[in-house]
């Protein structure tokens, strides 16, 4: 007699004797308890690795950021020291004319532009433009055949770093007609 619900191969599957379980060939509760707390140490272990490694590199961070605020300068303060150099050289002359002191002058003023320029130190020279007030600064209002709001005198040229003002152009702005 064969039973319909049954499949035919579960009839030949070899049936645990007496006494036998399935369980003996599974992992004991102990065992299991003794992989799964080495689990949990390997995983405490790789976290507190991780831990440390994103500490150490927060800090390299810190470090690396520190030094660049601190020697930010030095490509610039190089470039100014050749300008010193010459002031120096100028002052150690001991008997000079105004012509050759003005040539000296105008060559230390050419290695400052130079410093500027390659330091990405722009002159704002805002002359006949409108006023804008993120790189200028309005020192009054003047009468001018001008148009309102342009700029008709500099008083002390701006400068922009990056395209960041570092100081803005002091002007006059002309009122209008």
């Amino acid at each position: 007699m064969s039973n319909p619900e049954i499949p035919q191969e579960n009839l030949n599957a070899e049936t645990p004797a007496a006494g036998e379980s399935h369980i003996d060939t599974l992992p004991s509760l102990e065992e299991q308890l003794r992989a799964l707390e080495l689990k949990v140490a390997e995983t405490h272990d790789a976290w507190l690795r991780a831990k440390a490694e994103g500490e150490n590199i927060r800090r390299r961070a810190q470090e690396d950021i520190s030094k660049a605020h601190k020697f930010a300068v030095e490509k610039f303060a190089g470039e100014l020291l050749a300008v010193k150099d010459s002031l120096e050289a100028a002052l150690a002359v001991p008997e000079q004319t105004v012509d050759s002191f003005q040539s000296g002058v105008e060559l230390t003023l050419k290695q400052l532009v130079s410093a500027f320029e390659k330091n990405a130190l722009i002159e704002v020279n805002p002359v006949g433009e409108k006023f804008d007030p993120h790189q200028h600064q309005a020192i009054g209002m003047v009468d001018s055949e001008q148009e309102a709001n342009t700029v008709v005198t500099v008083l002390q040229k701006g400068y922009l770093i990056a395209d960041r003002v570092l100081r803005p152009a002091l002007v006059m702005v002309a009122k209008g007609k």
